[in-house]
């Protein structure tokens, strides 16, 4: 039988550390998917003890809910709606979907507000749903929620976690999905949980789940809406409701216009007939041009007018504010990205004054919230109206970017970090969707590249290429060809490629990389020798040696030369050329390397250090090739037990170990110790990294060759082929992953027809 290694990702010939991970923190923290740079300390990744399983059958039996809470008084009327949806949602069984549709503004996420909060159900969740990417985030949020532990779990593997409880407890939850844009958002979801109760609202009347019962929901009748005006319009003090009912036949009885409308007149202390002839005095035309939301969207643009010609003249900052607030996504929206707006006062003024006149909601848990017809309004550009003039939208949507580009963590590989990239990820996504990629900035492509990097870790190459490909475009638009960030983008992208295992697309922005980066920085300028680096440890992937080993030789010649012979790049491209020598089956040269390499780092950076562990990792895969098992065996077993003190039981390299070790088993012929490990690896990889990661899916693919080394095709076959299905699913035909299982695949039915 021809011996198939597993992934080449698990092998002795990755130059930094066999996971392909690649450390990335180089040339000031924004180069990503470089293998050249593991020099900053890890940390240690330790999960709670509550982490390590499904979420419990019990979790939430005190009740978990992120229903919005009402004002008191703040709905009014519905209750023909109100009791529709009781009804409805009086079967059991497949999942109950019941769709709103309306109007924006017209009130919908309202009535799903006071009829889910009075729901019977323990565990009732909230999930914005205007986007894919939204959806998996409400849902890794309930995980979090139902799990608190689990927040240091990469956000797949939350999201997987929750939708498994939901499909395993229908009777126990009420989900509601609002403001869904497009039904195929949704779908996935539904189409797992079979059973539970989701309530969605949307503007759309058609085009929903096959379950789903649909309820029109239209502007408040005349009674309900003048009750909720004077309501609104009391909250300071009993006033003179003259001229309520005009007003709110003038507003088309729209929910949120009569809000803003009463909360206009309560601030301002103007009376209801006063407003109404303010209103009446506002250009017709406003808002004629808007796309989106027809006569809702024009009745909120004149109230927009009074309402910020009044705040602008005793709190100007609101203005802006709202303006910036446009381009996030609307809900959740980090209060702290504000602060570098002004001082803290004046950014809670700002605040407070919006929320005063219901432009904005204040969750009081740090967030904020804006509703979409606002959203759209304050993103239009219109000429004659002195809050939305086309410059001043524009700066707030650079302004935007700018900020969420500084609050961004610079490691996006660090789990602490990770609950801060989930929370700014649905506002990078927004503001990219609000505006054309000609309208990005420096800053725009700044935070699509920490979220595109982000992704690439979590192994969502899908979303990350396109991220890195449009920060590269606009770096390249706005600061030239040879900017140095422009130089970075291009390395990040391929990186990218590579992680993705595209290498007809890595190899040629490799070179293209080096050669300006050597034109313009110079040869021996250090973020060229990461280039170098990097195109070197893409010709090795690519089975190219011949290229691969002159690079890594050079890298390492000039390192010494310019650095110094202990300097941890210097030992970086020691275990890198030590890497290209063994994966050749030069293991003379290769293993003495090695030796040298530990020794120089147990010597610099200490016994402990991450590169020492990744060193000796490499070392003993090195003794394991040249069938040096009792030397082998005792060093993997070693790295393993100290890269669980040290990094933790849960990282990424640890799980490595945990691999390399049973296949040191599995060379030596103990099949006994080797598939359990295989097991163990894989099912701590589904738990910490996800089903669908790459690495989950070299484990899955891996155990199945130890059941086909083993005699046992009757287990192998089956697991050959989850993991091609899901290997296709998630990554690309040509990836060199796929092309290796739907090897293996083959050579195990091969053996059964032999067999047979």
């Amino acid at each position: 039988m021809i011996r198939k290694r597993p992934a080449s990702t698990e092998q002795p010939t990755a130059p930094v550390q066999l996971s392909g991970v690649g450390g990335a923190i180089v040339a000031g923290g924004d180069v990503t998917g470089s293998v050249a740079q593991h020099v900053e300390a890890q940390q240690a990744f330790v999960l709670s003890p509550d982490a390590h399983g499904p979420i419990p059958a019990d979790a939430g039996g005190r009740g978990v809910s992120n229903i919005p809470a009402l004002a008191a008084g703040g709905f009014v009327g519905r209750a023909f709606e109100l009791a529709a949806l009781n009804e409805a949602f009086t079967g059991a069984g497949e999942v109950l979907v019941q769709a709103v549709h309306g109007l924006g503004g017209v009130g919908k996420s309202a009535l799903a507000a006071q009829w889910a909060a009075g729901r019977h159900e323990t565990v009732r969740w909230w999930i914005t749903a205007d986007t894919a990417p939204a959806v998996d985030s409400g849902v890794a949020a309930l995980a979090r929620a139902l799990q608190p532990g689990l927040a240091g779990l990469p956000a797949e593997v939350q999201t997987e976690r929750a939708i498994r409880w939901l499909a395993n407890h229908p009777e126990r939850w009420l989900l509601v999905l609002d403001n869904v844009e497009v039904p195929a958002h949704i779908r996935p979801l539904l189409d797992r949980i079979r059973g539970g109760r989701v309530l969605v609202t949307t503007r759309l009347a058609s085009g929903w789940h096959h379950h789903a019962t649909v309820v029109r929901l239209g502007v408040l009748n005349p009674e309900d809406a003048i009750e909720l005006f004077t309501h609104i319009l009391d909250q300071h003090g009993t006033r003179d409701h003259t001229g309520a009912h005009e007003v709110c036949a003038e507003l088309g009885h729209l929910a949120l216009a009569v809000e803003q409308a009463a909360a206009y007149c309560a601030e301002t202390g103007a009376s209801p007939l006063t407003y109404l002839e303010r209103l009446n005095s506002a250009p017709a035309a406003i808002a004629a041009d808007l796309a989106e939301g027809g006569d809702s969207a024009r009745t909120c643009a004149r109230i927009w007018r009074l309402t910020l010609d009044r705040i602008n003249t005793t709190t100007p900052l609101a203005g802006d504010l709202l303006r910036l607030l446009a381009w996030y996504a609307p809900d959740r929206i980090p209060r702290d990205l504000l602060a570098p707006l002004a001082i803290s006062i004046e950014v809670d003024a700002a605040i407070g004054k919006l929320a005063a006149y219901n432009m904005i909601t204040d969750n009081h848990d740090g967030t904020l919230t804006i509703h979409r017809v606002v959203q759209t309004l304050a993103r239009t550009p219109d000429p004659d109206d002195p809050h939305r003039h086309p410059d001043d939208i524009g700066h707030a949507r650079d302004l935007a970017a700018a900020l969420l580009a500084t609050a961004y963590p610079g490691n996006a590989d660090d789990p602490a970090n990770w609950p801060r990239y989930q929370t700014l990820l649905p506002h990078t996504d927004a503001l990219a969707s609000h505006h054309p990629a000609s309208d990005d900035t420096p800053a725009t492509a700044r935070a699509l590249d920490r979220a595109a990097a982000y992704r690439q870790g979590q192994g969502a190459l899908s979303l990350a290429v396109p991220g890195f490909q449009r920060a590269l475009a606009a770096h390249e638009r706005l600061l030239g060809p040879d900017h140095l960030s422009t130089l970075t983008s291009r390395n990040n992208l391929a990186g990218a490629y590579e992680s993705a295992g595209d290498l007809g697309q890595a190899i040629p922005l490799h070179q293209q990389t080096l050669a300006e980066r050597e034109r313009v920085l110079g040869h021996d300028h250090p973020d060229t020798l990461i280039s170098r680096n990097n195109l070197a440890y893409a010709y090795q992937q690519a089975g190219d040696l011949d290229r691969a080993t002159p690079l890594f030789e050079e890298t390492l010649a000039v390192r010494e030369r310019a650095l110094g012979r202990d300097h941890p790049d210097t030992l970086t491209s020691l275990n890198n050329l030590a890497g290209v020598y063994q994966l050749s089956g030069d293991l003379r040269r290769a293993i003495p390397l090695l030796e040298e390499t530990i020794a120089n780092c147990e010597r610099v950076q200490g016994h402990d250090h991450p590169d020492t562990l990744i060193s000796r990792n490499n070392l003993a895969c090195a003794y394991q090739e040249a069938g040096d098992m009792d030397q082998a065996i005792p060093l993997h077993q070693q790295t393993l037990a100290e890269r669980e003190r040290v990094l933790g039981p849960d990282h990424r390299d640890t799980l490595v170990s945990r691999s390399n070790l049973a296949f040191a088993y599995q060379d030596a012929g103990d099949m006994d110790e080797a598939i359990p490990l295989h097991q163990q690896t894989l099912a701590e990889r589904e738990r910490v990294l996800g089903p669908d990661h790459p690495d989950t899916l070299i484990s899955r693919n891996n155990l199945a060759f130890a059941y086909q080394e083993a005699g046992d095709l009757d287990q192998a076959i089956p697991l050959h082929q989850q993991t091609l299905a899901d290997a296709e699913r998630v990554l690309s035909q040509d990836h060199p992953l796929v092309l290796l299982v739907r090897s293996n695949l083959e050579q195990a039915c091969d053996e059964r027809g032999t067999l047979s």
